[in-house]
């Protein structure tokens, strides 16, 4: 009975009529049974017959259907509530990742690659209804996983990326990366289609200007959102290996942010610099933000109204009342 409710509670407040009925009733109770004047009554002795005694009976019962009617004008009934949601404004998205040697410097936590896939990951698990894609570039780029909505293939194929100059040329190739993140894009028929760019260094390689792509960005309709990482001053980066380890050297920190904001100013985004692990959260958390998703939902409600018995359950306390009137308590002293 706790999922109940109540159409028009304000009948509730009839309730307080009853105590004065009922108070009219013991007011009226001597004038409504008929009375015999006699000089004793000595010889009927002291007895009350049952049948008068339960004479009030009639009065509860009316009782009882007024307030089965009050209850029943109130319009109880339970509610069975359905959604159904559908997405009315999909994104899809891609990220571009640099993944030049650089990103094993380690003035992030435990380096700039780790940070980075950490962070993007539980951005791609934010983005429930949205398509997401992957491109990895340093002296060139290839897509890792195409746009799609399975995110467990975008989280698997995330969580083994790492830098490996035997399968991708080191170097920073801005334009190629971003290039091959259009083409991900140009033909997906989202309302809104966005490329988060990052890097950590300025662009040295390929056959592309950053500059160029960032037009032919702008021209598909598609916001750049780009992110330069890594620390101001200097930081830990590799510079070879020893014993299959990599050897740290500190070194001045190089971002072409001047770059990354005609980039991010050509195509309608924003620029973002990232200096730390926390700074990096922030930054994902913000374009998670600006980047909202809109979802319809729709509401279905299936009343299922309970006055109906109350109704019944009046009509027959009356009915019990008029017959018992008619019959027992019809005629007695």
């Amino acid at each position: 009975m706790t999922n109940i409710s109540f159409l028009h509670p304000e009948f509730f407040w009839l309730f307080l009529a009853l105590p004065l009925a009922i108070g009219w009733y013991f007011y009226k109770r001597k004038e409504q049974s008929p009375t015999l004047k006699m000089s004793s009554l000595t010889p009927f002795g002291n007895q009350t017959s049952l049948v008068a005694k339960l004479k009030p009976l009639l009065f509860v019962l009316r009782l009882l259907a007024l307030s089965s009617i009050i209850v029943a004008l109130a319009r109880p009934r339970t509610v069975d509530v359905s959604a159904k949601s559908r997405v009315t404004k999909g994104i899809d998205i891609v990220m571009a990742i640099d993944v030049s040697g650089s990103m094993l410097a380690k003035d992030l936590k435990p380096n700039r690659l780790e940070a980075l896939k950490r962070v993007a990951a539980t951005f791609v698990e934010d983005r429930i209804n949205d398509r997401i894609g992957l491109v990895v570039y340093a002296g060139e780029s290839y897509t890792r996983t195409p746009v799609t909505s399975d995110k467990t293939v975008v989280l698997q194929s995330l969580k083994t990326i790492e830098y490996d100059d035997t399968i991708i040329a080191d170097g920073t190739a801005i334009g190629v990366g971003l290039a091959t993140a259009i083409n991900r894009l140009r033909d997906s028929k989202a309302k809104s289609r966005i490329i988060i760019l990052l890097t950590d260094g300025v662009n040295n390689s390929g056959t592309i200007d950053p500059r160029m792509a960032s037009d032919i960005a702008e021209q598909y309709g598609i916001k750049v959102y780009t992110i330069g990482i890594g620390t101001n001053g200097v930081a830990p980066f590799p510079i070879g290996k020893k014993n299959g380890e990599f050897v740290y050297q500190n070194m001045p920190v190089e971002i072409d942010e001047k770059l990354m904001r005609e980039i991010a100013k050509t195509t309608n985004g924003k620029y973002f610099r990232a200096t730390s692990n926390k700074k990096l959260e922030e930054i994902y958390e913000e374009i998670n933000q600006l980047e909202t998703t809109e979802i319809e939902e729709q509401k279905y409600f299936n009343y299922d109204e309970k006055f109906k018995p109350l109704v019944l359950l009046a009509m027959l306390l009356l009915a019990i009342e008029m017959l018992l009137k008619n019959t027992v308590f019809r005629s007695f002293i």
